[in-house]
């Protein structure tokens, strides 16, 4: 049946091999079988952020030269106004399952379904090298940072992941982390074609149908961040479920015990592909740790100095891979970034510091302090200051994280005034508002702070260190804050 879809890609929009498709969607099938569709004709899939403001789709659209885009009718006055340039835009006849508004039904030329056709597209070569898809990562650039994946990414991901995790082909494996991140689309779904399992797709994360929709289907699998478990750690588990296992950052014996599964802690980024570091399901892992070196994957901690760790010491970590197979391809149109990302020895250069123990696992320790986390959103510091400091009135900004009961860390700015007024008329609702603009909602900061100065280590450079303590020292009891502004 899906065969259906993917001659009229070519014939309907003019997709040639190698040209860039947009796909603004939150889960949803018509977001898998455009997916494939892509890699079927050899066009490049550009999965964006469901929750990426207008701007922030401009930005991708022209960075990628996208020739079209598939999105659902909420989302479509949004992309025709902030991705003019697009030949064509073709909108879902739901919002992921859900009926759309009225007068935002799509006309029978923009709907999804008018890709239908019956004529099986031609058969290409098959070259595994090839480029599959662009996924955007924040990191701690101004700019989201495209990585391309080629088809071996892909298939790499899919059969290491299966196997490692597991994965049955009775399995039924339950997903509502976002497609347009690593671990929605190459942890889950990936494997669980590999494995001939069955996957239970649902739009997005809710507390209210998750319980309900893993009874139904006897969901046997999940994959989870922290912020979900934690929220359905305080809810009450049916008895009678049929999940055996959960992947997760990391091994949490708390959740197994209120769960009643096994939670296998795994760590990889979007660059990785699959899980470089993994928990051993038939074997004990140590509570807390996000497992050991995976197949494939060379892993280097190495100290200030640059020495590799010793078990009990906190590094640097590193990985090594084959770009383009175990690793990403490259930084798309971004030749200087692809270089800079890796040292004299070809180790990828991850930003994240983890402890090395005795036993051979690994315990995650902090991330690049620039890379901020958000319910399991990543938030580049460095872009939410580049649209501060372009709000009127604005010296010099410094974004960090503040902890938060429910979500983990929200970003908080601190801003030095033009004007070196502590707090300039109508400055903080321009911030907030431009931010709102242009930022994804879960960028934006929950509160900004003036200050005269910023405070600064010897050399003059911002004490990032110092204004988290400050942040740390905002954050009052749950049960007295005030409802978010975000």
């Amino acid at each position: 049946q899906d065969q259906r879809w993917k001659q009229q890609l070519v014939a309907l929009s003019g997709v040639q091999p190698g040209q860039r498709v947009l796909m603004h969607l939150e889960n949803c099938p018509e977001l898998l079988i455009t997916y494939f569709a892509c890699a079927h004709i050899g066009a490049i899939c550009v999965p964006t952020n469901a929750m990426a403001a207008g701007p922030e789709l401009t930005y991708m659209a022209e960075l990628t030269e996208a020739v079209g885009a598939i999105t659902q009718p909420r989302f479509a006055a949004k992309l025709a106004i902030h991705c003019p340039d697009l030949a064509w835009l073709a909108i879902t006849s739901s919002d992921a399952g859900v009926p759309c508004e009225p007068g935002t039904a799509p006309s029978a030329s923009d709907s999804f379904d008018a890709l239908r056709v019956h004529t099986p597209a031609p058969l290409r070569a098959p070259d595994a090298s090839q480029p599959l898809s662009i996924l955007f990562t924040s990191g701690t650039t101004s700019r989201p940072k495209g990585v391309l994946w080629t088809h071996a990414n892909a298939l790499w991901a899919a059969r290491l992941g299966a196997t490692q995790q597991g994965f049955r082909a009775n399995d039924i494996v339950q997903v509502f982390l976002p497609l347009f991140h690593v671990v929605g689309l190459s942890w889950s779904v990936l494997p669980t074609l590999w494995a001939g399992a069955t996957v239970v797709l649902q739009p997005k994360f809710s507390v209210t149908h998750y319980w309900p929709t893993a009874m139904q289907y006897r969901s046997t699998v999940g994959s989870h961040v922290i912020f979900s478990g934690n929220v359905l750690a305080g809810q009450p588990v049916p008895a009678g479920h049929a999940f055996r296992q959960w992947c997760n950052a990391l091994s949490l014996p708390q959740h197994e015990a209120v769960f009643g599964v096994k939670v296998q802690g795994a760590w990889g980024m979007t660059e990785m592909v699959a899980q470089g570091i993994v928990g051993d399901l038939w074997a004990p892992q140590r509570p807390g740790s996000i497992g050991r070196p995976s197949v494939g994957y060379g892993i280097r901690i190495e100290n200030d100095r640059g020495d590799a760790c010793r078990p009990g010491e906190t590094g640097s970590l590193l990985v090594k891979g084959v770009p383009g197979v175990s690793i990403f391809a490259e930084y798309f149109r971004n030749p200087q970034a692809t270089r800079d990302a890796f040292d004299e020895e070809g180790y990828f250069r991850t930003g994240d510091s983890v402890t090395l123990h005795d036993d051979g696992s690994i315990q995650f320790s902090d991330r690049n302090k620039d890379l901020i986390k958000v319910g399991g959103e990543g938030v580049s510091a460095a872009e939410v200051e580049r649209v501060i400091a372009g709000v009127e009135g604005v010296a010099q900004v410094a974004v960090v994280s503040r902890p938060d009961a429910s979500l983990g860390e929200v970003a908080v700015a601190y801003v030095i005034p033009r004007s070196g007024d502590a707090a300039p008329a109508g400055l903080e609702a321009r911030i907030t508002d431009t931010c709102r603009q242009d930022l994804a909602k879960f960028k934006v900061p929950r509160a900004v702070y003036f200050v005269e100065d910023f405070p600064r280590i010897s050399v003059g450079k911002i004490s990032k260190v110092k204004l988290r303590e400050m942040a740390r020292a905002t954050v009052v009891d749950p049960r007295e804050e005030q409802p978010a502004r975000v």
